[in-house]
Formats: C-alpha cells, structure tokens, sequence
C-alpha cells in the first residue's frame, strides 16, 4: 500500500507582514496532484496544519478546499494530528462526524491506542497517532510522573506498542523535536533550553513514524523515522532546502521505500548579496525577480532609499541587510577621516536626490559648514 506522508502546512501565514495564503494553495494543488497520479491509499498530515490556534477565515476555507477535494472527491482517507501551532480542540471539533467521509482526526491523548485501519491492495496497515503534547499534558492525562517531553512520548509510545493486537504493519504519526536533526529559523521552540528533545530510540517499533515540526525533509536513526518537511520556504535559513512530500510504499515485512515528491513554489525565498547598482541591473533580467527576498548589500556607502530602488525590479523584497556598512563601523576612525566621510555622504546624498554632483561653489559651502559645526561642537565641549 502506498501513503504520502506531509506536514508543517502552517496555511495562514505572513512572512513579514506578506500574506503566503495564495503561495500554500499553489502548492497543495501540486499535492492534489501528486495523490491522483500516485494513486495512493492514504495521506497523514503530521502536525501544524494552521499557523496560529485562532486561524484566519481565509486559512479555514483553504484547508476545507483541500481537505474536501482529496476525502470527498479522490475518495482517500486522510489522517491529521495537531501540532504546537494548531488548536487541537478547534482542529478536532466534529471529528466524529468526520470520520465517516474519511477524515480522521486524531486530537485527543485517550485516542493514542486506537489505530485507524487503511487497506490497500493486498495490506491493511494500521495508523497510529500521537497529537502534540507536553509532560504536563500526559501528567494531567494519565496521572503519570514525566517530567521531560521525552519521558513523556516514551510512555505514550509504550501505551501504543502494548495495545497491538496483530501483526499488521504500524504507522506512527507524531509531532515532536528528535535531538540531533536539523532545525531551522522558523520553528517555534517547544520548550526552552533544549528540553523538548527526544530520542528517536523509542520509534524504532514501527514499520514506519511519520513526523512533523522539523522543516527539512530528514529521517533519523534509521530510515523509516521521517520527516517531511514544510511545504514551503518559512524563512530565509531555508533557502537551500528541497520543499515537498514523502511518499512511502509498505509492504508486509514494512517500509519499502520513501521517495522525495518535489513542490514548486509560486514564488522562491532567496538571498541576494552584492552591490546595489549591480543588483539593480541584475534584476532587469531575472527570471525569478518575483521572489521574496532578503538582500544583503555590501556597499559601504550611505544609499538613499534602497527599498524603493531595489522594488523597482524585485517587487518582493522584504528584508535588507547592509553588512558592508558594519564593516565601516568596525575601522578606527579619527577627526579628519570622520570629516572626509561627512562629506562624501552629502554629495552621495545630493547627487542620489537631485541626479547631479554638487557644483564647486557648493562644494566648498558644505566643507565650511562642516568645519564650523566641528568647531562649535569642540567649544561645548
């Protein structure tokens, strides 16, 4: 049987106050796509489905879209945990009622040792799901003493492997932070100092553990204990990593294979680095100047205006950086070198504003006055 695995769809999102909603819905209708081609039996959302607890209309209109088009028209069963974004109480609500067309939301602790059963072909395979918790939440749950998000997920995962009642092949869909993956900078910590880890030793049960909240595609330990990745770029730390989905073939001995399916994003995140002129010529032939970017311009220069220069040709610019004026600030600077640097800021200033250098008569005027000032400034003192 085959089921694509996905997770961390945070739909609702802003990037620096730049809606992403049109960029989510072109690349779930990639993800439509891809389970119509693939003709899978299942697909598993492991956590983070919404970007906040209380999402906007327009996130919850998208997500049914979507959810509406793969369980009531494709006709394939969908299996959905909550993730440290989501609320899980607003996720799961009518989940009962759900799950007569396919859609199975698991959202409560006590629903943990109850597998959804998905056949394929020639294998029924049994799902298992663990929504985002803390310790306290499993103290509260299950009157135990863990006092590590580790403890915790171990002892719920031991409350699973208990209850199996037959050699059929398991899933577990989980949302948690193995130590030792890789992070990014848009993952929102679950704990502070580190806390949140968890070993990935206790996964080694399953035939297969579908993960979510890392957002690079990465498996740990062993193969079969994946995650797949966000679906988008969610900050320029990402910039170098491939977005998509995982497809996962079981057989009955377990994972036969996981492939990697690739999601092209409307537009990319990028990094440009260079100076501004050669940016801005660059930008008149680029392809991909629709998308969002942060610039890192190493002028070391006063610019006027930079954004609205560089907007000119990269509509999406979002963030600049100037490291080449840091530099600057980093070199000893005395009295006449601060006077030189005064002063060729103001004819980059006037000449950026007027399109003209500063006449000599001008010139001259801006040398006296900064001269006097200096004096001024060293009679206060």
């Amino acid at each position: 049987m085959k089921f694509i695995h996905t997770s961390d769809w945070h739909i609702g999102r802003q990037f620096h106050n730049v809606s992403l909603l049109e960029d989510q819905r072109h690349v779930l209708e990639q993800l439509i796509e891809h389970i119509e081609r693939e003709a899978v039996d299942a697909v598993v959302i492991a956590g983070d489905v919404y970007d906040r607890s209380v999402p906007p209309a327009a996130a919850v209109e998208l997500l049914d879209d979507v959810l509406n088009k793969i369980c009531a028209e494709l006709g394939i069963p969908v299996l959905l945990i909550p993730g440290n974004h989501d609320s899980a109480e607003r996720l799961r609500f009518a989940s009962r009622q759900l799950r007569q067309t396919g859609l199975h939301i698991i959202g409560e602790l006590g629903q943990i040792n109850q597998p959804v059963k998905i056949r394929g072909n020639l294998l029924e395979v049994n799902f298992y799901g663990i929504p985002y918790n803390d310790p306290e939440s499993v103290r509260n749950h299950f009157g135990v003493d863990v006092s590590t998000h580790d403890e915790a997920h171990r002892y719920l995962v031991e409350q699973i492997i208990s209850s199996k009642s037959d050699d059929s092949p398991t899933i577990l869909i989980s949302h948690c932070f193995i130590n030792g993956c890789d992070e990014s900078d848009s993952e929102r910590p679950l704990s502070i100092g580190g806390a949140d880890r968890i070993s990935y030793e206790a996964f080694t049960a399953f035939d297969y553990v579908a993960l979510g909240h890392l957002h690079s595609p990465q498996h740990k330990g062993e193969q079969h204990i994946r995650y797949s990745g966000s679906i988008l770029k969610y900050s320029f730390s990402e910039q170098n990593q491939r977005k998509g989905i995982t497809l996962v073939e079981m057989a009955a001995n377990g994972m036969q294979s996981a492939t990697h399916l690739p999601l092209h994003p409307l537009r990319d995140m990028r990094i440009l680095e260079g100076e501004l002129d050669t940016l801005l010529e660059q930008g008149k032939t680029d392809r991909q100047n629709e998308d969002y970017l942060l610039v890192r311009l190493t002028d070391k220069h006063a610019i006027l205006d930079p954004m609205g220069k560089l907007r000119q040709v990269y509509p999406n610019v979002l963030h600049i950086e100037k490291p080449g004026m840091l530099d600057m600030s980093d070199q000893p600077i005395n009295r006449d070198k601060l006077k030189r640097g005064e002063l060729d800021m103001f004819r980059d200033f006037f000449k950026q504003v007027h399109g003209d250098d500063l006449t000599p008569e001008q010139d001259q005027a801006i040398k006296t006055t900064i001269a006097e000032i200096h004096k001024l400034e060293g009679e206060r003192a």
